[in-house]
């Protein structure tokens, strides 16, 4: 399993956070607490590709709005919930739709298909994102000695516990 981890998790980590990342992120951190992975390697691998995913939402609202509308129509509550945080909150709402989830993708989409400045969601994306990165990042590896510290044997039990926990979160947060 750790040789499994070693050679693929940075790649499971790109990919999963391209499309977010927060449950990756902290999976991440537990693991390069344990040894599995590096931080720092993680925290960047994390960064980047959640940066690319937003970026890549933002300029498919910006170049394709028919198709941008048509994905968005079924989620028409966190829609209108994604344009009052705009409204609210102006260009900081890019640092908070990391945290939210259900809106995460929405936000960047929601940018695209307003006249907001590319050049500046690409600066707030930045910052955010960085921000993002290594609060998560660090935060999972200083809690990975408490999740871990029973036993190096109960690991990947302790792992579980962290993901289903987040999960949990996560099914609740899509319910309110």
């Amino acid at each position: 399993m750790e040789e499994l981890i070693k050679d693929w998790g940075y790649i499971a980590l790109f990919a999963y956070s391209f499309g977010g990342g927060f449950v990756g992120l902290v999976v991440a951190g537990v693991l390069s607490y344990a040894g599995d992975l590096n931080i720092y390697i993680s925290i960047l691998v994390a960064g980047v590709s959640n940066f690319l995913g937003d970026q890549f939402l933002f300029t498919l609202a910006r170049k394709n709005k028919m198709y941008a509308k048509d994905m968005m129509k079924k989620y028409g509550r966190k829609v209108a919930l994604a344009h009052l945080m705009m409204r609210r909150y102006g260009s900081f709402v890019v640092f908070f739709q990391k945290y939210i989830y259900g809106i995460k993708t929405l936000i960047p989409l929601a940018m695209g298909l307003t006249k907001y400045s590319s050049k500046k969601f690409i600066f707030f994306n930045i910052l955010a994102t960085t921000l993002w990165a290594v609060v998560v990042g660090y935060a999972s590896y200083t809690a990975g000695e408490y999740i871990l510290s029973s036993s190096d044997d109960f690991k990947y039990i302790g792992l579980a516990v962290v993901v289903g926990v987040f999960l949990l979160l996560s099914f609740i947060f899509r319910r309110v």
